[in-house]
């Protein structure tokens, strides 16, 4: 959830937004439903793996839009792909 955070700080300040607008958009609701998936989690919520299956999802769709960013060279991007990539195998697992 941070790198999302991150990620979205960085697009903001990148010269061209309007082709960044779905990856910013993406980058605000991964932060936000991670954030959930977690809290739900450290409480043993009910909903626990349905959220799980959310995240993971949400996390998918971040990292294919930030990795079309990637291949023209931002660095931000790609981390923050490479990170909602672990967090939805994570997340995966978790709601196995």
């Amino acid at each position: 959830m941070v790198s999302c955070s991150q990620c979205a700080t960085a697009c903001l300040n990148e010269k061209d937004l309007e082709h960044l607008r779905e990856c910013i958009q993406l980058n605000l609701e991964c932060s936000i439903i991670c954030d959930a998936a977690v809290k739900v989690m450290s409480i043993d919520g009910q909903l626990s793996q349905e959220l799980c299956k959310i995240c993971a999802d949400i996390c998918e769709r971040c990292a294919d839009e930030c990795e079309k960013h990637a291949a023209m060279g931002m660095e931000h991007c790609r981390r923050c792909a490479e990170a909602c990539r672990a967090c939805a195998s994570a997340c995966r697992e978790m709601a196995a």
